[in-house]
């Protein structure tokens, strides 16, 4: 008989290394990621962070810790998380995910995420894919995500969240 390991946070707060947990069961990141993938990441946190310098209630934050639940805590790359109270980790469903999308992550982020942040209700969930210049976005309708597009150089607009903000594909994009 084998017995199947199960995770809490007081367990994961202790690990060395970056991982996440997702319904008990932890998983390791990658390790250090690509060049593109990171610099897609700070262009898409920096075009977030200019636009909401002045918004007193969302902050855009980069990997950082997402407590869903006790056997629940995921790091996305970038979020814009608006009335987080908590000072040591994201509590609340942030308005917009965003997953730079690698080859060693693509099942996880297009599967596991996308069904977590859903049932989450993540408002915008970005898919984005360096190599390929490009960015999926999906918008929850409802209780499900419905898919505003694939974007590459286009401008999206988030209109529905307390402090506006939009993303500018072709800067995200423009240096890899």
């Amino acid at each position: 008989m084998c017995a199947i390991e199960y995770y809490t946070y007081e367990d994961y707060k202790l690990w060395e290394g970056k991982w996440e947990l997702i319904y008990g069961q932890p998983v390791a990141m990658a390790p250090a990621p690509v060049i593109s993938h990171q610099t897609v990441m700070v262009a898409i946190a920096t075009l977030f962070y200019i636009q909401l310098e002045e918004c007193k209630e969302c902050n855009v934050l980069v990997e950082e810790d997402w407590k869903i639940s006790d056997d629940t805590v995921v790091r996305p790359d970038v979020v814009v998380v608006c009335g987080n109270k908590n000072e040591k980790y994201i509590s609340k469903a942030p308005e917009i995910v965003v997953e730079i999308v690698s080859k060693s992550t693509v099942k996880r982020d297009e599967k596991v995420k996308f069904s977590l942040y859903e049932e989450e209700k993540v408002q915008y969930y970005i898919l984005v894919y360096p190599e390929d210049k490009k960015a999926k976005i999906y918008k929850l309708q409802g209780n499900r995500f419905e898919k505003e597009g694939d974007f590459f150089d286009e401008i999206y607009e988030f209109n529905d969240i307390p402090c506006e903000v939009r993303l500018d594909f072709k800067r995200a994009f423009k240096k890899i």
